[in-house]
């Protein structure tokens, strides 16, 4: 049995980046950036109107006032995505739209409500705004040239956006992982089906597989088997064919039913360590396959079938996608923490803001069957063996749950 830095290291030696692939841009939210977004030109690429209203010279409108109007000379119209007709010469201006282009002698533009409206050959100007004021300048948010995006960086719909206004039509991105998951028990049943005996319903295949697209993956598969080691042996064997990274729930202990272990061995797969000094979560395998792949085995109960993704496996896929992981914070704790005296202990909990400083407290529901204790929960906490409860006023480690937010 070893302890969870060294499983954190044997883990992070065997996981390497995925390649590299040119996507659409429809495709590509939350993946990660293989190579650096430049702008191809500047933005705005033009000097327009940023409200509608008049595109004036500003020294001809200084002095209007409610009292005292300025009247110029309408000597046309400018809309969005049109080309100014001529200039704008002495006493003289165009009607235009916001994000139309400014004509050229115009400086400034004087708001629709600040004169007397649309559709004259002349037009009052009643307030004088600054000099160059609702003007947007070419390359006032970013220069030709400009790094705009870096290598690394998750896309999400404010880059698809950024992307979207450059023009970009296809990105380069690392490809996303594909991860197959297998749940095992003669016990389990889809969510629907009837309930008979001492069968339950299986909380793993749907849990685990959400983890997988939050952390940017994408499901190989779903497989679910008997406890009987030719069908095991036939589910494993196909999953590993199509997955990157596989990750099975249930029969990696020692209990009579337990082949997940014999199993993957028997198919190739190199066991990197078995057993982790941890609670929950102690019996959870990993190897890798022929190609590389990755083999996580985690165990059957929900809890610490979710405690071993998390803290193995998230961290994981962020490495297949180039990327580091970011989900460790520091809180202090706001109650004990229920410590355990020889094994590394996670427990599910809160995190919030008070007072300038990051609080936390474990859920009232503490054992690893009891899939309820996420509810509510927004991290979870981390402290090593401890003879007694950790008190209050501790700083401890705390994972931000991918679907989760700090609270105030």
């Amino acid at each position: 049995m070893i302890d969870v830095r060294e499983a954190h290291r044997r883990i992070a030696e065997a996981v390497h980046a995925l390649p590299v692939v040119e996507s659409m841009l429809e495709t590509v939210q939350g993946q990660v950036l293989a190579a650096g977004i430049t702008a191809g030109f500047s933005l705005p690429r033009f000097d327009n109107a940023a409200m509608d209203g008049f595109a004036v010279r500003w020294e001809d409108i200084a002095e209007a006032r409610e009292d005292e109007p300025v009247r110029l000379e309408v000597n046309g119209e400018i809309a969005a995505g049109s080309v100014p007709d001529g200039a704008v010469g002495k006493g003289g201006c165009f009607q235009i739209m916001t994000g139309a282009p400014m004509p050229e002698g115009a400086d400034t533009v004087v708001i629709y409500e600040h004169t007397s409206g649309f559709g004259g050959q002349t037009v009052d100007i009643f307030r004088a705004p600054g000099p160059r004021a609702n003007v947007r300048y070419a390359g006032e948010e970013v220069r030709e040239g400009e790094l705009l995006l870096s290598k690394g960086m998750r896309l999400t719909p404010a880059e698809l956006g950024v992307l979207a206004a450059l023009g970009c039509r296809t990105v380069q991105v690392y490809r996303r992982p594909r991860v197959g998951i297998v749940t095992v028990g003669d016990e389990l049943r889809m969510p629907g089906e009837p309930l008979e005996g001492a069968s339950i319903y299986n909380s793993n295949r749907y849990s685990l597989a959400s983890l997988v697209t939050a952390a940017g993956g994408e499901i190989a598969g779903l497989w679910n088997a008997p406890d009987s080691p030719p069908a095991i042996r036939d589910v494993l064997d196909e999953a590993l064919r199509s997955s990157d990274m596989l990750v099975t729930a249930g029969g990696v202990s020692t209990g009579e039913y337990d082949f997940m272990q014999r199993m993957l061995t028997e198919l190739g797969v190199e066991q990197k360590f078995w057993r982790v000094a941890q609670k929950p979560g102690k019996p959870f395998f990993f190897g890798t396959a022929a190609d590389g792949s990755l083999v996580f085995g985690l165990p059957g109960n929900p809890v610490s079938a979710l405690v071993c993704f998390l803290e193995y496996c998230m961290p994981a896929l962020s490495g297949m996608q180039n990327e580091p992981y970011r989900g460790k914070i520091e809180a202090v704790l706001a109650a004990p923490f229920p410590a355990d005296s020889k094994r590394y202990r996670f427990l599910f909990g809160r995190v919030w803001q008070k007072d300038g400083r990051l609080l936390c407290e474990a859920m009232p529901k503490t054992e690893s069957h009891m899939i309820t204790s996420l509810v509510g929960a927004n991290c979870l906490l981390e402290a090593p063996a401890s003879r007694e409860a950790i008190p209050g006023g501790t700083v401890v480690t705390c994972n931000l749950l991918p679907w989760s937010t700090l609270n105030q």
